[in-house]
């Protein structure tokens, strides 16, 4: 009951919410990003036609901007600002797959000991930078998912590295809640689920070794549906992501969930990933209100059973769920105050299946961290992106927020999805 009463106050509470935005002026599509005092954002790439995914920067202080669907013109964008007046004046496209790609998951961009690492939806690449904006070197190949998919879904390839020579690749589970058939309504799970054989999970390679699979990696952690925010924490030398959630629960299990419950379930996860670790899918949800893991309605569970789930790890925090977190970077710099340092910066691309509810997040958070956990709690960062309020559908929004990467000095780059635009965040205040 207690249960319910909250989801109730929630309910009206959102729906006034939303109600007062209406009435009240929309912000000006394309406008401003709103950001904390002292932060100023300039736009840094107005627009990139195949769009922008992960990103990084050299120690020169080029950007490298990850494609999210590839051209005749390249994967990826190199970029350089000249003249340093935080405006790009030199953008070339280049590079190819080695085979072809299929969707839109297309994700990594990171540097590693000089080279640039990215990925489309299979394959892990790297090529040597050089002196030139766009390096001369031919791509080699990392890790390639040499399995058969006959859906894309879930099998990006962000990446992340430790400081003893090993990369982590997710090798996402190509299912919601491993149903077969899947998405169907009232069709109980497989269990045990056959896809954690080989994914639904982050596997460890060597980060230098090329032409490798999955069978040459060693697995590292399991129950984890679909990564794309994936980032290694130098500070208490530990691997972390933000785990997007299933979906459906109204849909597939209306006699369990109501459709509000379905727009707020189930969490978005904030993980640490330690060796051996299980977080729980299939079989299990995190529910962000009750702060527990449950049974999910595929294995018996009715929103309130925990079962099997007490032997799982619990996230360090839970996001409300379809928040779709596609990135994740740790601030290393010193440019902003201190509060950001060593904290985690998420881009939130925004959710899709929130109706007959509004659509939310649509922005970059940030998460306070001290000797390795969440000091405080979540915070919003960069709003504005959307450029409206509320969001009914996902293609009333003007922006996405996709990509976060850091120069030398501190600044910050934010990437999305929708027109390809870069801007350049940086403190000029007093702290």
């Amino acid at each position: 009951m207690k249960m319910n009463l909250k989801l109730n106050y929630d309910r009206l509470l959102y729906v006034f919410s939303a109600l007062v935005l209406v009435a009240c002026e929309s912000s000006k599509r394309d406008g401003p990003l709103y950001l904390p005092d002292g932060f100023e954002a300039t736009v840094f790439v107005d627009s990139i036609s195949e769009t922008v995914r992960h990103m990084a920067v050299n120690k020169n202080g080029d950007l490298y901007a990850k494609f999210k669907r590839p051209s005749e013109a390249g994967v990826i964008a190199a970029i350089r600002d000249l003249n340093d007046d935080g405006i790009a004046d030199s953008l070339v496209k280049f590079g190819e797959y080695h085979k072809p790609q299929k969707g839109n998951y297309s994700t990594a961009a990171r540097i590693y000991k000089g080279y640039l690492y990215y990925s489309s939806e299979l394959t892990v690449y790297r090529v040597k930078l050089d002196d030139n904006l766009v390096p001369k070197g031919k791509a080699e190949i990392i890790v390639d998912d040499d399995h058969p998919h006959g859906s894309h879904e879930h099998i990006g390839k962000p990446v992340a590295f430790d400081e003893e020579g090993h990369i982590y690749v997710p090798f996402g589970a190509p299912n919601n809640a491993c149903q077969n058939p899947k998405r169907t309504p009232l069709v109980p799970g497989q269990d045990p689920c056959p896809l954690l054989e080989d994914h639904g999970g982050i596997w460890r390679f060597d980060a230098e070794k090329v032409g490798q699979t999955q069978k040459d990696g060693e697995f590292f952690a399991s129950g984890l549906r679909s990564i794309v925010a994936l980032d290694w924490n130098t500070s208490d030398k530990s691997l972390y992501a933000v785990v997007h959630g299933r979906d459906d629960l109204h849909r597939l299990w209306p006699n369990h969930f109501s459709q509000w419950e379905s727009a707020l379930l189930p969490s978005e996860e904030f993980v640490k990933i330690e060796k051996g670790d299980h977080f729980g899918w299939p079989y299990c949800f995190y529910d962000q209100m009750q702060g527990k893991k449950v049974l999910a309605p595929e294995y018996g569970g009715d929103g309130t059973i925990i079962g099997r789930c007490a032997d799982y790890k619990d996230p360090v925090i839970g996001f409300p769920g379809h928040w779709a977190p596609n990135d994740l970077v740790f601030y290393t710099g010193d440019a902003f105050p201190d509060h950001y340092k060593n904290g985690a910066f998420i881009a939130f691309h925004g959710s899709t299946n929130r109706a007959p509810y509004p659509q939310s997040s649509y922005f970059i958070g940030f998460v306070p961290f001290e000797n390795g956990k969440p000091s405080g709690e979540y915070e919003i960062f960069a709003d504005g992106f959307a450029g409206v309020d509320p969001i009914v559908n996902t293609r009333d929004a003007t922006f996405r927020p996709m990509g976060i990467a850091f120069a030398s000095d501190g600044s910050m780059y934010i990437g999305e999805t929708e027109k390809g635009r870069i801007w350049k965040v940086n403190f000029t205040g007093k702290w």
